[in-house]
């Protein structure tokens, strides 16, 4: 674990002391090795079981796959940002590339915690330069209320889970995940019992986001900075996921009834949201809507508790965190030439930038689950779990995945094909540095089929 903290923390003297002219490619190639080192993580000895460092960190495998998305993040934000960033003034630069190596600190420090207070702090410390990032750098007037809906959700979801922890710890004299499932299983019959389970879950469920506390997430994709929407879509929402997994192992037996509402919502969003974005006209909304899509997938996987259930879980978290970053790259390049989000004024670029449409149509297909990627491994486990706790989730799982095949159909028709508008007069070649970025994204995906157990947790 050290091996890969010790040099993230090392990043931010090598950010604020390099020369200006060398600070993108050394920040580059330092988080591209920490990336690379990370990969060691997956080398995996054990069946079962954690590997520590010391008694505050340690990785198992469900928490493995995460980390390691996590690291492999960084060198492609800042690949991502070099565009619009490198004309302000050194000190911003700095600034913005301090901010995004803090994230990464603090998101290994959660998903590496062994103590669930560390990883609430970790969790909420992650919320500081996502803001920062949002409300500095966005690229609009509602860059400040995007912001404020951003904290104040995730506060007011988060606070009940600090009340919900402090009793867990009175309870049971322990808050560390290693002697936890140990402990004395806890009788939970009272109703204030049932406000507990929700304390626990509330937090997760509004990063998640669940349908119906969603509202955060599109206003803070749309306007944050290519980078801010990246770490969004492929990390932080997965730290809701992460969370209900290890919560729920503690809720028994309580879970069977309360969650009822919940997975119902969740399975409801899948298609509530997918058809939201059958009607967008802003490209980073509907690629934002889609993930609130997906990501109710995840939820129904996880609260129904059944090994499939959290596989399929955790191969999507991990699939969709790479395809819907992959997709906020494109929409990011595609604003970068036409200065405009909106679909009908930047379509037809395939005739003009006919490699960054093969991109777009790989990233689009990986998005909507096209066999045999990881996508559809996740999607496939979560629907066939969710079909054995209820034959009738069939349909609504179904209609989802239908909604999600029309509206990746219509986001790659309506911003690729079709005759290039009239006032797109000259556009800039794409680059290298934006092709080695989509490549690093898809890649993995292809790759992940190959050995999907890297990514199957400790269910299987």
């Amino acid at each position: 674990m050290l091996k890969i903290l010790i040099p993230t923390i090392m990043l931010f003297p090598t950010i604020w002391l390099t020369p200006a002219k060398w600070l993108w490619p050394t920040t580059v190639a330092q988080s591209l090795v920490i990336a690379l080192a990370s990969l060691s993580w997956l080398k995996w000895t054990s069946e079962t079981g954690w590997a520590t460092s010391n008694l505050y960190l340690a990785t198992d495998p469900l928490s493995t796959p995460l980390l390691v998305l996590s690291c492999w993040l960084l060198p492609l934000m800042i690949l991502a940002s070099q565009n619009h960033i490198s004309p302000e003034p050194i000190n911003r630069q700095r600034t913005y590339i301090a901010l995004l190596a803090s994230l990464q600190m603090f998101l290994i420090l959660a998903f590496g915690a062994t103590e669930i207070i560390m990883f609430y702090v970790m969790f909420e410390a992650t919320l500081v330069p996502t803001l920062i990032i949002i409300t500095r750098w966005g690229n609009q007037a509602e860059r400040l209320n995007a912001g404020t809906y951003f904290l104040f959700y995730t506060l007011a979801g988060s606070l009940p889970l600090l009340v919900a922890l402090l009793l867990l710890q009175n309870e049971t004299g322990t808050l560390s995940l290693i002697t936890l499932q140990y402990s004395q299983p806890l009788h939970l019959s009272t109703w204030g019992d049932k406000l507990w389970w929700a304390g626990c879950l509330l937090a997760f469920l509004v990063k998640m986001p669940l349908y119906g506390v969603h509202l955060w997430l599109p206003k803070a994709h749309v306007e944050a900075p290519i980078a801010g929407s990246m770490v969004l879509a492929a990390v932080l929402l997965k730290l809701g996921g992460y969370g209900m997994m290890r919560m729920m192992l503690m809720l028994d037996p309580l879970s069977q009834e309360l969650a009822y509402p919940f997975i119902v919502l969740a399975l409801w969003g899948v298609i509530m949201t997918g058809s939201i974005c059958l009607r967008q006209t802003d490209l980073k909304s509907l690629i934002a809507y889609s993930s609130v899509s997906h990501m109710g997938l995840v939820a129904g996987g996880i609260l129904i508790q059944t090994p499939w259930g959290f596989t399929g879980a955790i191969i999507l978290m991990i699939a969709h965190g790479l395809a819907s970053s992959a997709l906020f790259c494109l929409a990011n390049t595609a604003y970068e030439r036409t200065h405009s989000r909106t679909m009908l004024l930047a379509r037809g670029l395939q005739m003009a930038l006919p490699l960054m449409a093969t991109w777009w149509f790989i990233a689009n297909l990986a998005n909507l689950a096209l066999p045999p990627l990881p996508n559809l491994m996740g999607e496939l486990m979560i629907i066939t779990a969710m079909f054995n706790w209820s034959c009738w989730t069939l349909v609504i799982t179904g209609l989802g995945t239908l909604i999600t095949a029309s509206y990746s159909l219509y986001l790659f028709l309506t911003s690729q094909r079709g005759p290039l508008p009239s006032h797109i007069i000259a556009l800039e070649p794409s680059h290298t540095r934006e092709h080695l970025l989509l490549i690093l994204h898809l890649l993995p995906i292809i790759l992940l089929v190959m050995k999907p157990e890297l990514m199957w947790g400790w269910c299987f």
